[in-house]
């Protein structure tokens, strides 16, 4: 099992536009749900605070980047594909993986525990 990840996440937000209520809906039962390890979620109205997204060259909101764990991703729409937006964080992958790799370590168990022991004559 891989060690947990700390994930640091913006979500760029235009005002209370309902896409943006949306995805920050979205991504707060994403986190609730799917998240195992720690993280930390800034929510950024870009209207308050447009240096922030210049800065960051967020050219669409709603916008979802994940800063850590590396590679930065960035996440464009109201995060309604759970899937893509698990994907994007590399939560999908990683869980994928460990089902993969536990799977792969019971089959090789059940292997060995299948072998027929005769007794000594």
């Amino acid at each position: 099992m891989s060690p947990r990840k700390t994930y640091i996440l913006k979500l760029y937000v235009a005002g209370n536009t309902p896409n943006s209520m949306r995805a920050l809906k979205t991504l707060r039962n994403i986190l609730e749900t799917e998240f195992r390890g720690v993280y930390a979620l800034k929510v950024i109205d870009v209207l308050k605070n447009p240096q922030l997204a210049e800065e960051d060259k967020i050219l669409a909101t709603p916008t979802l980047s994940k800063i850590l764990p590396p590679p930065v991703r960035r996440i464009i729409g109201d995060l309604s594909d759970r899937e893509r937006v698990l994907i994007g964080l590399d939560l999908l992958y990683d869980e994928l993986s460990d089902t993969a790799l536990n799977s792969s370590l019971i089959d090789a168990v059940d292997e060995e525990t299948d072998m027929t022991i005769s007794p000594d004559p």
